[in-house]
């Protein structure tokens, strides 16, 4: 009974994480291109909805670069550690991307997603247009 009980669990999870797919976006700009794994929850989907995008970001504090998106996402839990690499929402419309460790104050960060690839080509000073498009 309970083989068959743990049979059916095991199941549904699988065609749960099937149906549950990670989304992948590529952001690029005049200083590289690198891939992110978005994180499975509403606001990281909004935000694919939205896709493609341009935004204008600027240099933050030295470690991380930030931007408005055209429209806000939705609230999801918030942390306020986050690490290299880190795509976050800090307000409902005020994207971030992170190319240093560390935390931020209350009420924290919504994280989007995680870049795969080398996110130090946004660690230097000034502005930079970067351009997000779904990965094929």
């Amino acid at each position: 009974m309970m083989e068959t009980v743990m049979s059916a669990v095991l199941t549904t999870l699988a065609l749960g994480g099937a149906a549950m797919a990670q989304e992948r976006i590529v952001i690029s700009s005049d200083w590289g291109e690198v891939t992110a794994d978005l994180a499975l929850n509403e606001a990281s989907s909004s935000l694919y909805r939205m896709l493609p995008l341009t935004i204008e970001m600027n240099d933050h504090l030295r470690q991380e670069k930030t931007g408005n998106l055209p429209s806000p996402l939705p609230a999801v839990s918030r942390q306020r550690g986050f690490s290299k690499g880190t795509l976050g929402l800090w307000s409902s419309d005020h994207f971030v991307i992170y190319y240093r460790d560390g935390r931020v104050p209350q009420p924290g960060i919504i994280v989007l997603g995680k870049v795969t690839g080398d996110v130090s080509i946004f660690d230097r000073p000034g502005p930079v247009s970067v351009k997000i498009k779904a990965a094929k």
